[in-house]
């Protein structure tokens, strides 16, 4: 069990080097740390709009985000908890007025769940760290997965390749 650890552990601070996972953010077992707050600490670190989205699973308006048209090259990060999710290699224009992207940039930052509010039946998309709502994914989307993972600008932070988060 120990060298099982070792490999993972070594695994995990080579993949942090290259700059491929946080290694602050991996388990020993090559998941997600999850983090939890109050709602009152999430209150404090979000704003009001973060807040409704991220821990109440609002909506933000289509075309009123900031990233629905941006087309800079770099990273996207949960707003609530700095976790990268995105990234703009994956990212294309859907037409919906929500940043949309074909691929998250490992299964394990997100997590997936059954939604059938509102009358419809979807897929909710949270971050697999803090369990933040991020959007919903569609099987509309284009190769090489065929999906659309339409995200809430709100629930995303951007920085531009070569900066930091």
């Amino acid at each position: 069990m120990r060298t099982i650890n070792y490999i993972l552990t070594t695994a995990v601070a080579l993949l942090a080097v290259a700059g491929l996972v946080d290694a602050q953010t991996m388990a020993g077992n090559g998941a997600i740390k999850k983090i939890s707050k109050s709602d009152t600490e999430w209150r404090k670190t979000l704003t009001a709009k973060q807040y409704d989205v991220l821990r109440k699973a609002g909506t933000e308006e289509a075309y009123t985000g900031a990233f629905w048209n941006n087309h800079e090259k770099g990273d996207y990060f949960c707003a609530g908890c700095g976790l990268k999710l995105f990234t703009s290699a994956t990212k294309f224009d859907s037409n919906t007025g929500w940043p949309s992207f074909y691929a998250p940039v490992a299964k394990n930052v997100i997590e997936t769940h059954r939604d059938q509010t509102f009358g419809m039946d979807r897929t909710e998309v949270v971050c697999a760290r803090c369990g933040g709502h991020l959007g919903h994914v569609f099987d509309d989307g284009p190769e090489p997965t065929g999906l659309r993972y339409c995200m809430n600008s709100v629930a995303l932070k951007f920085a531009k390749v070569g900066a930091h988060k």
